[in-house]
């Protein structure tokens, strides 16, 4: 390695692309465009840095596998960067294998910490979850360091573990500060202004408390019976049941719980459940039908009793009732969180991550964008979709994850 690549190197390491980019500019050889590529990378250039990576990793030799394995890597994170996940993971997992096979700890860590991450961006918090505690995190990089650590307190985040994710963003902080990057440090300090921002509100009848993810978590843990528009579901201390996949049952279950300890009429009820301003005799029975399913399903938490005009639901043991609902309370609560994160989303993205159709996709960006909640960029397939960051509040809890299958 000449002495220019290694000093190129060595700001990139420091998150100095600038300063790499000064060094090996001109240059051609594959070792000159990998670090083009990366350089051109952390300055937000993601299209170029994609083509410097392939065309670095065309130019190694036979000979050169390692080299080419960390091209692979590199455009790996890159397609990250761009929300594509389209690629093959058999790729990224032979680099990985020719990495450890060549004792390179380092790079093949950032492979597994892209899959883990790649695994949080699609909702599968329970897999990225096993593959991080399958990390050997022994004498890391800082910066390295600092990645893993964000994943983790991202993991306990999202799962309401508040004592470990504090624990985790301290040790992202000190491994961040000692490498002393300045975008690290940018994205520790993001992911802890996450605990003091607003995450989701408690309704009551005369108004609504914005709750941050401490008092998420406190609620959620309490004696209270809850019904948790966040996730779906309901249920109080350790015991829940998960409507996820039963939308007419938990929007029943909802309205009966803004009511308590009051009733609902059946109108109301059908009008919000089956979306009927003219009930008949059939929405009427239907409605009999799914409150019995409901009955049914939460009969261990509370009971759903028949009044003059309607239904009320009691809870067992004379719990209280409350209502947690996400800050953003529409149909595209989710796919407008994963847009606030700053960066560019192809519509195939967007699909896999929220586990629908890509034309159920679509039709909801055209409705955002029509509303001015989103933005497009470039045209056909480079078509990228964003919207303004979120700062007032966090959307930790609008993220997806993968639903339980009953």
């Amino acid at each position: 390695m000449d002495s220019l690549i290694a000093a190129s190197a060595r700001a990139l390491a420091a998150g100095d692309a600038l300063g790499a980019l000064k060094r090996v500019a001109l240059r051609d050889d594959p070792p000159a465009l990998a670090l083009r590529g990366i350089a051109m990378a952390q300055l937000g250039e993601y299209l170029r840095a994609r083509e410097l990576l392939q065309r670095a990793g065309r130019g190694f030799g036979a000979h050169e596998a390692l080299a080419r394995a960390r091209c692979i890597v590199a455009e790996a994170e890159v397609a990250l960067a761009m929300r594509d996940f389209g690629g093959s993971p058999r790729s990224l997992a032979a680099a990985l294998a020719t990495l450890e096979s060549h004792n390179d700890s380092a790079n093949a860590l950032q492979a597994r910490l892209i899959a883990v991450r790649r695994l949080l961006l699609i909702g599968r918090l329970d897999e990225a979850e096993t593959a991080l505690a399958q990390l050997d995190t022994r004498a890391l990089p800082p910066s390295l360091a600092a990645i893993t650590e964000l994943s983790t307190a991202e993991i306990a985040l999202r799962s309401l573990r508040m004592d470990s994710a504090r624990m985790a963003l301290a040790r992202a902080q000190e491994a961040a500060e000692q490498a002393g990057v300045p975008a690290l440090l940018a994205e520790v300090a993001e992911a802890r202004t996450m605990l003091s921002r607003p995450a989701a509100r408690r309704l009551f009848p005369e108004g609504e408390q914005e709750l941050r993810l401490d008092d998420v978590a406190a609620l959620l843990t309490s004696d209270m019976l809850v019904i948790d528009a966040c996730h779906r579901r309901l249920g109080t201390g350790a015991e829940w049941q998960s409507l996820a996949r039963r939308p007419v049952l938990f929007t029943l279950a909802r309205a009966l719980a803004q009511a308590w300890p009051g009733d609902v009429d059946r109108e109301t009820l059908i009008a919000r459940a089956f979306r009927s301003r003219h009930p008949d005799e059939s929405h009427k029975a239907r409605l009999r039908v799914e409150i019995g399913r409901l009955r049914a399903l939460v009969k261990t938490l509370a009971h759903i009793e028949a009044s003059t005009q309607g239904f009320i639901l009691k809870p067992l043991d004379n719990r209280a009732v409350a209502v947690l609902v996400p800050p953003i309370d529409d149909d595209q609560a989710s796919l407008v969180a994963l847009l606030s994160d700053g960066a560019a989303w192809s519509t195939s993205a967007l699909a896999m991550a929220l586990g629908a159709s890509q034309r159920t996709v679509q039709r909801a960006l055209v409705e955002l964008e029509a509303a001015g909640r989103v933005r497009s960029i470039g045209r056909a397939r480079t078509c990228r979709w964003l919207s303004a960051p979120l700062t007032r509040f966090t959307t930790i809890l609008l993220l997806p994850t993968l639903l339980p299958l009953t």
